[in-house]
């Protein structure tokens, strides 16, 4: 029979669209399902347009834009998503990030849903293959699903290519929403190794994937027995560790660059073949960049010194020297630099100057920092050229230490010896003392603890903006103003914007407006007019 619907589907998308990640699963003449489904070509093709909608973090579903929605950053040019009317509290239906993001995911749940639908067709000459492809594509199929309850809250739950006679459906509840991710992924988790050994195969879904989605899931929702649980698992593989050099100082930075992209510590990345807009979205615009996306003065302030202090613990008078020159000294937690790149520094030859009265990098100027600061992590001088190829780290083994080490603090476990021994660990790798036992002695105080350790040591990877929101801190840290660095001249931050976040309306996103007019089950969000 012929699959005249989904023929309908593909050309709709490609003239409405235009996303260049779509990718047709039925051959231009061959569009019998019969047919197309036959051929281990056509299989591992289908399977690779599911891997398509992967995030990054600068293109696509870009995460790293994710940290402008929390109080490490900012974003300017609406051209690469309208973040400005988020953190201010306008986005209503038609806001184009939630419409595009809704959009993106359920068209990759679709082409899981129409692989998982036909593999049995295929033939491959081991069967043992076409097991783990059923499992990666219903582990990806789950990870989608996941993506768009974190941020839209209780979700349709897509377990088959609808037509349009089926394609009326209601939200499901949020256990339910829940229970199918976990069930999910759980499953998938049974069935693939993990880690892929091959090379070429190591940028596939993985057990070790599968739990750390589980882990950051459960994690998210307060369920710390089971993030606790996954977590463990991970570790317990014993094939994942902390990437360390020779050069204690090149361990952490080097992730970030060609230098270290390969390593033992990323769980689940995007692999990234040719091209890349980071280039054009952190570097500063005086070294032929272009700045979208710059860190706040309130992250700056977050990195210890590296005698394992904060700034605010130092008394008023160390404080204000440190707000005016963060790296006093080179007196701060190395994670700082190499993550943020600050004031007065001279990268790849040009010494940056965004207080001057003009240049290229004056602050506020169009394409430059707009706080004063610019983000160094995934900047590398080679991407000048403009051939960006480095791979995005979407979940890596710090993150699966960090969830560990909370979920026993929550558990009420805190004295557990491995809370402390997987902290040092992190800090140790970043060339930063251990834990001061002697200050940080209790729940209390080692909550505390890791909480600034996610801050500092995942800045800009997407995650801050999800812990703000499950830690109950997201109206405290949203609201009013965000401000940058120091200006020399007026010994002033730089006062960037003013923010408004409520709590009972913007913690999940509004459901897009083409989605309630197409779909008369769909029920649009709290507070959302």
């Amino acid at each position: 029979m012929k699959n005249i619907y989904y023929l309908f589907c593909i050309a709709a998308l490609f003239l409405v669209s235009g996303c260049e990640k779509f990718l047709t699963h039925d051959h231009p003449t061959d569009v019998d399902d019969e047919i197309w489904w036959n051929t281990e070509a056509n299989i591992t093709a289908a399977l690779n347009s599911v891997y398509a909608g992967i995030p990054d973090g600068s293109s696509g579903r870009q995460l790293m834009f994710l940290d402008a929605m929390s109080d490490n950053a900012v974003a300017r040019q609406s051209l690469r998503g309208d973040y400005e009317s988020y953190v201010k509290g306008i986005q209503g239906s038609n806001w184009g990030v939630g419409t595009g993001i809704w959009d993106d995911d359920y068209r990759d749940i679709r082409r899981a849903n129409r692989f998982l639908e036909n593999i049995d067709r295929a033939y491959l000459p081991v069967e043992a293959l076409k097991t783990q492809y059923l499992y990666e594509a219903k582990a990806l199929r789950a990870y989608y699903h996941m993506e768009l309850f974190m941020f839209f809250g209780p979700i349709t739950i897509l377990k088959n290519s609808v037509t349009p006679a089926t394609s009326y459906l209601p939200r499901n509840t949020e256990k339910e929403c829940y229970d199918f991710i976990i069930a999910e992924l759980t499953e998938s988790a049974g069935y693939l190794p993990p880690i892929f050994t091959v090379a070429a195969d190591q940028k596939r879904i993985s057990a070790a994937t599968c739990w750390g989605l589980i882990s950051k899931l459960a994690l998210y929702y307060k369920d710390y027995n089971l993030a606790k649980t996954a977590a463990k698992n991970i570790i317990d593989f014993g094939v994942y560790s902390l990437r360390k050099s020779a050069n204690v100082k090149n361990s952490y930075a080097d992730l970030f660059l060609y230098a270290g992209e390969v390593n033992n510590e990323r769980i689940f990345f995007r692999e990234i073949t040719s091209g890349g807009n980071q280039w054009n979205t952190f570097a500063p615009q005086g070294t032929g960049g272009k700045t979208v996306v710059s860190p706040t003065a309130s992250i700056v302030n977050a990195y210890e010194t590296k005698q394992g202090k904060t700034i605010q613990e130092l008394g008023p008078d160390s404080l204000e020297i440190y707000k005016k020159d963060p790296n006093y000294r080179n007196n701060r937690d190395p994670r700082m630099i190499a993550s943020i790149i600050l004031p007065g520094s001279t990268y790849t030859g040009v010494v940056l100057k965004p207080f001057e009265n003009s240049g290229l990098d004056k602050l506020g100027e169009q394409n430059s920092t707009s706080t004063g600061f610019w983000i160094n992590k995934y900047l590398d001088p080679r991407d000048k050229t403009g051939t960006r190829t480095l791979d995005f780290m979407i979940m890596r083994y710090a993150e699966i230490l960090l969830n560990y080490v909370e979920c026993m603090i929550e558990l009420h476990d805190s004295s557990n010896p491995d809370v402390v021994k997987y902290l040092n660990e992190i800090r140790n790798r970043a060339g930063m003392p251990n834990v001061d036992v002697t200050v940080y002695n209790n729940e209390m105080k080692l909550r505390e603890l890791v909480r600034r350790e996610r801050r500092v040591e995942l800045a800009f990877e997407g995650v801050r903006y999800y812990d703000i929101r499950r830690w109950g801190i997201f109206e405290e840290v949203m609201n009013g103003p965000v401000l940058g660095a120091i200006s020399p001249v007026t010994n002033q931050p730089v006062n960037v914007e003013v923010r408004s976040a409520k709590a009972n309306r913007d913690m999940i996103w509004p459901i897009p407006q083409k989605e309630l007019l197409a779909n008369p089950q769909m029920k649009q969000n709290p507070n959302y007019n």
